[in-house]
């Protein structure tokens, strides 16, 4: 005998489009109903992910349905359960989260997360005067700042997300994208939930009289960031740096992904070198720093030889 409350193990015996039968080792099948078998919305069973042969733990919620020993199951209840606990082991890891826009409020908007309501008030959205009507439906990298399965509250930012993963934009640095359009200047890079511009000038060494001869929307590629300008929200890309030979973009492009990170490796280097000369170029017109370049590019403290503070400047004329 079960009670309200039991958790079982079940196998899934047989399903229609808004009820699946279950052998839960009672006398007779119990019932899961299609809004109990998905923590998130769903059409049918098969939408739910629920099929003949599919085995999980179940929570009894029903009793004696139809007077046989009939139970009625719920797999949303445990789902429910798992996505706070998930939540909560996001937010300690201070992990990204992808969350979908399904509605708002005159303080935020609501995205799912995990398969739960969570909430982003306008002051956490990264986009400056975004409207409801613009954010439906869209999908937004998230962060996640508070959990309260208790108070059945869990509060995320866009903005956090945004701030973390910018401050990764690295000159010089690889990132995986897609292209999400393209325009005759040039294409625009979803490196993450950034939106980047590889201009044409910087699509190969190669000239590029039209950017969708060598790519299209949904391609991934490799870019390298070139310029970050964070208080814009403006990313330029290149490819052009990565190319092993000129032109390999237009004719081989598999070999500029294959070498990206070696050549990136190649372009920080020489941007280090060109550093590093420039502050030695300062150094020479700022001797009251205290150093001097030696002959082989060393920094060293500036020589012992010069005048002592007890020298008699008196003979001199003044300047």
């Amino acid at each position: 005998m079960f009670t309200v409350g039991d958790t079982v193990n079940g196998l899934v015996y047989a399903v229609e489009d808004e009820v699946a039968y279950v052998d839960i080792g009672a006398k007779s099948l119990a019932i899961l109903p299609l809004e109990q078998a998905c923590i998130l919305p769903a059409k049918n069973m098969d939408e739910a992910g629920i099929y003949p042969g599919f085995g999980e733990e179940f929570i009894i919620t029903g009793g004696n349905r139809f007077g046989d020993g009939t139970y009625t199951l719920s797999l949303k209840d445990t789902q429910y359960g798992l996505a706070w606990e998930r939540c909560r082991q996001l937010q300690a890891e201070d992990a990204p989260v992808i969350g979908k826009v399904v509605g708002g409020n005159s303080g935020g908007i609501v995205a799912i997360v995990e398969g739960l309501n969570g909430f982003i008030p306008f002051s956490q959205i990264s986009m400056k005067d975004a409207e409801l009507e613009y954010l439906m439906d869209l999908e937004l990298p998230l962060k996640i700042v508070e959990v309260d399965q208790e108070q059945t509250r869990l509060v995320l930012s866009n903005r956090k997300a945004m701030s973390d993963s910018q401050a990764q934009l690295s000159i010089g640095s690889i990132v995986l994208g897609t292209v999400e359009s393209i325009k005759p200047y040039g294409a625009f890079i979803d490196i993450g939930g950034i939106n980047g511009l590889l201009h044409v000038s910087q699509i190969s060494h190669d000239r590029v009289t039209d950017v969708s001869t060598v790519l299209q929307p949904g391609d991934t590629l490799k870019v390298m960031i070139l310029s970050h300008d964070r208080e814009r929200g403006r990313v330029s890309l290149s490819t052009k740096k990565l190319e092993p030979t000129p032109g390999d973009m237009i004719r081989n492009p598999t070999i500029v992904f294959e070498k990206a990170d070696e050549m990136a490796q190649i372009f920080r280097q020489r941007i280090a070198q060109a550093e590093a000369m420039a502050r030695a170029d300062m150094l020479r017109f700022q001797p009251e720093s205290g150093l001097s370049l030696s002959s082989d590019g060393i920094l060293d403290p500036l020589s012992s030889d010069l005048p002592k503070e007890d020298v008699d400047f008196g003979g001199i004329p003044p300047a």
